[in-house]
């Protein structure tokens, strides 16, 4: 039975989902009573299409980094304007606020704008939070194998670093499933590229991750941003399952009912989009309302799951996420742990 420290993951991760009004200085709050300013975060809209939008305490106020392409840093000052003590404030623009148009935004927090990290061959500024796993990284790139702090004290499961000048590279993506001399890319349905230049063939470890000599991960003297996460028992499970393109799909424990699921399959040699899944969107049972980080598309009802109180279970037998003997990759958040350090277990949807 998993049990957590964390008792309270709304602490550490929240989703919020909001009607637009097309007013500027626009502060949106989480529906928690406590307060987390999100350190991290990434909004999509819902009901029209347009782009991702990530922004992050360290790169500051007013720059976007979008998920489905391969644009360098953006300064945006109409889109998410701050990120606040208990939520965001938006600007006029219709990718975060237009009138009557539906929105989510995903918020992980870490700590603060970061600090100076010497345990790779490359310094770095590092926002770790330790207890639940996630980091942001910043660094600038040397074109050379090295490695990276990352500050967690833990070994990171899933790794995401965009290349901050340049534009033009991909969103690389390392996961443990997949191993350290393969690649995803977050923005695209590309199977796994078999590569030494990414991660220069070196899995990460419990204070640094390995950089090759491409630009995407390492690119001299360009500035990288990294999103960095660690498994957390009862908060945080990353790992893959085997579909089997059945109704009755396989059950995926995480230890937690969860609150945030990223689905891929990564062994389609015609490509596979990313599939996002909250608790927010739906808030029953099967859980089914999806964007994908690869595409500009609204919101559709596609691949259904049903998230319990131990895990999640696959309820359709769709290519994207169920596929028969296929391998998918996941990383989930936790709305609450099974049984949390009070003893309580958590009771299921």
């Amino acid at each position: 039975m998993a049990y957590t420290t964390i008792n309270k993951s709304s602490d550490y991760f929240r989703t919020k989902i909001y009607t637009g009004n097309g007013t500027d200085d626009r502060d949106i709050t989480w529906d928690e009573s406590s307060n987390m300013q999100p350190d991290m975060l990434w909004s999509k809209g819902r009901s029209v299409i347009d782009n991702h939008s990530i922004y992050d305490i360290v790169r500051g106020s007013g720059l976007e980094l979008r998920t489905n392409t391969t644009d360098a840093d953006l300064s945006r000052t109409n889109n998410i304007q701050a990120l606040q003590t208990n939520g965001f404030q938006v600007g006029t623009d219709s990718q975060v606020n237009g009138n009557n148009s539906t929105y989510v935004s995903w918020g992980w927090k870490a700590n603060g704008t970061g600090s100076a990290n010497t345990d790779g061959s490359i310094s770095s500024t590092v926002s770790a939070n330790t207890t639940s796993g996630f980091s942001i990284v910043s660094y600038t790139g040397t074109g050379s194998n090295a490695t990276v702090g990352h500050g967690l004290s833990s070994t990171p499961k899933m790794i995401i670093v965009k290349n901050r000048t340049v534009s033009g590279f991909s969103w690389y993506t390392y996961h443990t499933s997949i191993g350290a001399t393969k690649n995803m890319y977050l923005n695209n349905t590309d199977t796994p590229v078999t590569a030494s230049d990414r991660w220069n063939d070196t899995e990460p470890t419990s204070s640094v991750f390995s950089v090759g000599t491409n630009g995407g991960t390492n690119g001299s003297g360009n500035n990288m941003i990294a999103y960095c996460f660690a498994e957390k028992t009862g908060y945080s499970k990353i790992g893959s399952y085997t579909g089997n393109a059945s109704d009755d799909g396989p059950f995926v424990y995480t230890g937690f009912k969860p609150a945030f699921v990223i689905i891929r399959r990564t062994d389609d040699p015609s490509g596979r989009d990313w599939f996002l899944l909250d608790i927010k969107r739906d808030t029953k049972n099967p859980v089914k309302q999806n964007l994908e980080t690869n595409t500009t598309d609204a919101e559709v009802a596609s691949e259904r799951c049903d998230f319990l109180s131990n895990g999640f279970k696959l309820t359709n037998g769709s290519g994207g996420s169920n596929a028969s003997g296929a391998n998918h990759i996941y990383m989930a958040f936790a709305e609450a742990p099974l049984v949390g350090s009070n003893n309580i277990p958590c009771t299921a949807r």
